[in-house]
């Protein structure tokens, strides 16, 4: 018998893998599931009955950066080139509450995206657009995510259209960004209430195309977390969003099914696949079991995906262009509804136009050539993928229970648990690629001589004096008086806990700036300091 090439064949999960699958192995009496019909509960085989055969999966890139009238020039170049929706990329300052010219901003204004620093700001980024052609607007926001709302809302406002019209998609998603990401502002626990607003303004105010939180795996994976680790960590902060918009009176019903799961789309195919439908599976019976849901479409998952960028390499970047296509394969036959492919120069910088052009291509000549969008869950009833989907489940709901048994995902925030399950992960897969055991092709096997040169994009130097000059000449010709006001209404709702939405479109519409804001915020809340870095 010919040696193998390896003792083991294992997932990035650790599964073991059998040589072959049979249709004894598909029985999991422990889990109990049963692959059921797509558009059936519990939607492990897809959200609709016609999925892809009815129409494609909204296709967005992420884009932005320098300033908004650049960023509105590569939405208008794109929306040329048949994109359907934008993911708007925002600068680390806009991101972490601070105006351009604050000390804390230097160097870094618009440098991986746009520079919010007003109402002002949007206005000119979104100069000409017509809504009624993008299927979907999305953004980074996550501690400043109910600004970005109360922005939209006010320069709707302004321009007479009613918000309704707008199809909004905001990730308000700030636990994880203590878990992986880093651009939290204030403490969990006002943090967490702060998010929770815009899901109860959005039920409340009839909202009801606006997506008001996408709970996210996407950067929990891309800091290192297994694919059940992805989806346990996001699924615990759901319920943990859940049950405080639930606590606040605001029926499950009435604003989960607005609610997506923002995804990463990895390399390995059979194992992504599986870990889409059984995201499905484990949602549909959380709404229905634990929050009361009677509304199939609450209980009907919709995944945003976005392929892997920190599977690509600065190594032989090209060869990121065939990483992506088999990332994007894998979303779509996981049966994903919106899907942003990222570029082969994202180990570089933010993406050329380009790149940004080749990576939308590549999510046309999948949804149009391939034939694989023909037949929805094509891959259903294949025995190693049900069985992969099984285990993965049994896995994440192990998680989930010890999530549980910590007392909830804040309290597994402040105990730096999250945090402790992440590194040991990354830690295991970058000792799988020194070795050996793991191959990346270019990295640390096939290597190349010499490394092709690339376009890069590089954001212009003067981008950084031009958004400082700007901000400061708005704070000289406004109502610096209606600023104040506006903002005292706002200090005075975060004191006594109310929703903040309304007093934060009354200091958007006032043009008070996004440092002044979130300091005012701060303030009343504080600033958190990761306690395991400083």
């Amino acid at each position: 018998m010919a040696e193998l090439r390896k003792k083991e064949f294992r997932t990035l999960d650790d599964i073991q893998l059998k040589r072959v699958y049979t249709q004894a192995d598909v029985v999991a009496p422990s889990v109990g599931n049963p692959i059921g019909m797509p558009g059936e509960f519990p939607f492990t085989r897809g959200v609709s009955p016609e999925m892809h055969r009815q129409s494609f999966w909204i296709m967005g890139m992420y884009s932005g950066g320098g300033t908004a009238e650049e960023t509105n020039k590569r939405f208008r170049y794109l929306l040329g080139q048949g994109q359907t929706g934008f993911s708007i990329a925002l600068d680390l300052p806009t991101q972490m509450g601070y105006d351009p010219d604050d000390p804390m901003s230097k160097g870094e204004v618009g440098k991986v995206g746009v520079t919010l620093a007003s109402l002002e700001d949007l206005e000119r980024l979104f100069d000409g657009i017509p809504f009624e052609k993008v299927r979907q607007i999305r953004t980074t926001a996550n501690a400043i995510s109910p600004l970005f709302v109360a922005m939209v809302i006010a320069m709707a406002r302004r321009r007479g259209i009613d918000p309704r019209t707008i199809n909004l998609f905001v990730q308000n998603d700030v636990l994880k960004e203590y878990i992986a990401r880093g651009t939290y502002i204030y403490p969990p626990a006002p943090s967490l209430k702060h998010c929770v607003d815009v899901i109860e303004y959005c039920a409340r105010n009839g909202l009801r195309n606006w997506t008001p939180m996408s709970v996210s795996g996407y950067h929990i994976r891309d800091s290192g977390a297994t694919p059940a680790q992805e989806l346990a960590f996001c699924l615990a902060n759901a319920i943990a969003y859940f049950q405080e918009a639930v606590g606040r009176g605001v029926k499950v019903d009435d604003f989960a099914q607005n609610v997506w799961m923002f995804l990463a789309g990895d390399i390995a195919f059979l194992e992504e696949v599986a870990k889409f439908r059984c995201a499905r599976r484990i949602w549909s019976k959380l709404m229905r079991e634990r929050f009361g849901s009677t509304v199939s479409e609450t209980q009907a998952l919709k995944i945003f995906c976005y392929t892997l960028g920190g599977r690509l390499t600065a190594q032989q970047p090209l060869n990121n262009i065939a990483r992506v296509a088999i990332m994007t394969l894998a979303a779509v036959l996981g049966g994903v509804q919106t899907l942003a492919t990222s570029s082969y120069d994202e180990a570089f910088s933010t993406p050329t136009e380009e790149a940004a052009t080749i990576a939308l291509r590549t999510q046309q000549i999948v949804a149009n050539e391939s034939g694989v969008a023909d037949i929805v869950d094509a891959l259903g009833g294949s025995w190693a993928l049900e069985t992969l989907t099984s285990e993965l489940e049994a896995r994440v709901l192990a998680i989930l229970e010890q999530v549980e048994q910590k007392g909830g995902a804040a309290a597994c925030i402040e105990s730096g648990y999250f945090q402790q399950q992440l590194s040991g992960a990354a830690y295991r897969y970058q000792r799988e690629v020194d070795s050996g055991e793991r191959v990346v092709v270019g990295v640390n096997a096939f290597k190349a001589d010499e490394e092709p040169k690339i376009p890069l994009y590089r954001p212009d130097p003067e981008v950084e004096r031009r958004q400082v000059a700007s901000v400061q000449a708005l704070r000289s010709r406004r109502d610096n008086i209606a600023v104040q006001a506006a903002l005292a209404g706002l200090e005075q709702v975060a004191r006594g806990g109310g929703n903040t939405i309304e007093p934060l479109i009354a200091c958007a519409d006032a043009y008070a700036t996004t440092g002044e804001i979130c300091g005012t915020l701060r303030r009343v809340w504080g600033r958190y300091t990761d306690p395991a870095v400083f």
